[in-house]
């Protein structure tokens, strides 16, 4: 094989290691409230992995080290902001209401950069597809928005009603693409034997099922491929 190849393949799994790890230390919410911020940083460790992958002059050690810089930085970033809560607003951004009792907050609006067409993009998103019915909404820093609607447009809720209080049942995965899955038998407090007992029950096997859930009140939910 080409030694240029071997070099791309080595450089490849160090960089995808090294992203990983920076990741897991970085925790999840680099990736479910991805901030402006965030996005560029993402962009610039995208861009370190891959200029060291072709460019002939940069090596391992190199790019690792690069990793390891900007990964310290963003780390950092993410620290004093948890720390120093004056400090957000300036790093992370700060949430801002462009619809305060149902009218829009134009200047609110071009300062976040929003136009009206994004604005209902966002609200259909929500499936909201009248601006009469919202009461507030609030433009998110990581570019979703959060809406409440008008009182009258608002799902009943059991309080509403003055239902009794009742438990709250979390479904359970246990059967996944024909596989167990087996931390979550212990969530329910079924062993791997009562599975298969209660899928043959409906004349399949644990590779016929394409997805099974459990739920206290209604038993094994299973759907076969």
């Amino acid at each position: 094989m080409d030694m240029n190849f071997v070099k791309i393949l080595v450089e490849s799994l160090v960089g995808f290691l090294a992203l990983f790890v920076l990741t897991k230390v970085l925790g999840k919410s680099q990736i479910t409230q991805i901030t402006a911020f965030d996005f560029i940083a993402a962009l610039v460790l995208g861009e370190l992995v891959g200029n060291g992958l072709y460019d002939p002059e940069v090596g391992i050690s190199q790019v690792i080290f690069a990793i390891t810089i900007w990964g310290a930085l963003i780390y950092t970033t993410e620290w004093v902001t948890q720390k120093y809560r004056r400090s957000r607003s300036l790093l992370e951004g700060s949430p801002a209401i462009v619809i305060r009792k149902g009218k829009i907050q134009r200047d609110v609006m071009k300062k976040n950069k929003l136009d009206v067409n994004q604005l209902m993009h966002l609200l259909r998103d929500k499936d909201i597809f009248s601006i009469q019915e919202v009461e507030y909404a609030i433009f998110e820093t990581n570019g979703s928005i959060n809406v409440l609607k008008k009182y009258i447009y608002q799902t009943p809720t059991n309080e509403f009603f003055k239902a009794p209080p009742q438990e709250t049942i979390l479904p359970m995965a246990i059967i996944t693409d024909g596989e167990l899955v087996k931390e979550n038998l212990l969530e329910i407090e079924w062993d791997e034997q009562q599975v298969i007992d209660e899928i043959k029950g409906q004349g399949l096997t644990i590779e016929e099922v394409m997805y099974a859930e459990y739920n206290k009140e209604e038993g094994l939910y299973v759907m076969p491929y």
